[in-house]
């Protein structure tokens, strides 16, 4: 049985750990709080994008654009997928199933390209010796419009230069505080079907709108800021996600200290009374040896 001492050394470094996970805690709670507004505060922008777009495809059915080019002559088509990971651990399978997810995607067909957004995904896929693309070197710590936008400017470049033929984000979505799920979302091209959904579309909006000077001149503007909007919602969900699991792992590791730190109460108090118990048994001696 170890020492009063021992116990008491152990049960202090516990505290200290304690201490730092429920920081951890509290830091994962402001930053989850943070990224939310951040993103509610866009949202609107982005929908009343989302919205003329619906409101062009409606009007123009037959309107063919580079965006929406499925690119159905070619028999194999190249594809991009950007996988959002964190830079840090601690965060329970946050990162170990979003990486499942890219090596599910990535293992489907042989010709693909792989952007990582964060330091986790970029270290793991080395480890595997799954090539990466070198320059797209993005963290996942507070995502931002400014990121988004050059993520999303990278992305269309490459597909206008016909370098990759389809485009996919995996991100994970925060269903809510104790659901996460991995998600894909394809950015290029665009589905006209997924556009064209009339529940979105704004009535008087879309009755007295004129696009000046052409609807495809309109969606050569606003498509790139289309996507610059997906690729920042997926990065503020996969950003809270990981704020969410961080702070579950935390919250469960402050617990478990917790009752450690209980139990070695117990042991400390047992071995203490043990070495009270045995002074005094020494001393009853010590006064009956001399006695005799």
């Amino acid at each position: 049985m170890p020492s009063a001492r021992e116990i008491r050394v152990r049960m202090n470094s516990i505290q200290q750990t304690r201490k730092i996970t429920n920081a951890m805690y509290l830091i994962s709670s402001s930053k989850l709080k943070r990224a939310r507004k951040q993103l509610a505060d866009v949202e609107p922008y982005f929908e009343k994008i989302q919205s003329t777009i619906c409101d062009i495809l409606q009007h123009t059915p037959e309107m063919r654009h580079a965006y929406f080019d499925e690119r159905n002559e070619l028999r194999h088509k190249k594809r991009g997928y950007i996988v959002v990971t964190a830079d840090k651990g601690l965060s329970g399978a946050y990162n170990h199933n979003i990486i499942k997810l890219a090596e599910q995607y990535v293992g489907q067909h042989r010709d693909n390209a792989l952007f990582v957004v964060g330091q986790v995904g970029r270290v793991y896929f080395a480890r595997k010796k799954i090539e990466v693309d070198g320059e797209f070197l993005y963290t996942a710590q507070d995502p931002s419009i400014y990121r988004a936008r050059e993520i999303a400017e990278s992305m269309i470049d490459l597909f206008n230069r016909r370098y990759l033929d389809e485009v996919y984000i995996l991100f994970t979505n925060m269903v809510s505080p104790v659901r996460l799920e991995p998600a894909v979302v394809k950015l290029l091209p665009l589905d006209k079907n997924m556009m064209g959904d009339e529940k979105r579309l704004d009535t008087k909006y879309e009755q007295f709108a004129t696009y000046v000077p052409s609807p495809d001149a309109v969606l050569d503007r606003i498509v790139p800021n289309f996507i610059k909007g997906i690729i920042f919602g997926a990065l503020v969900e996969s950003f809270s996600s990981e704020q969410s699991a961080r702070m579950t792992a935390m919250d469960a590791a402050t617990k478990s200290a917790k009752d450690m730190i209980k139990e070695l109460s117990l042991q400390f108090n047992r071995a203490r009374q043990a070495a009270i118990t045995q002074e005094i048994s020494e001393i009853v001696g010590g006064a009956d040896a001399l006695r005799s």
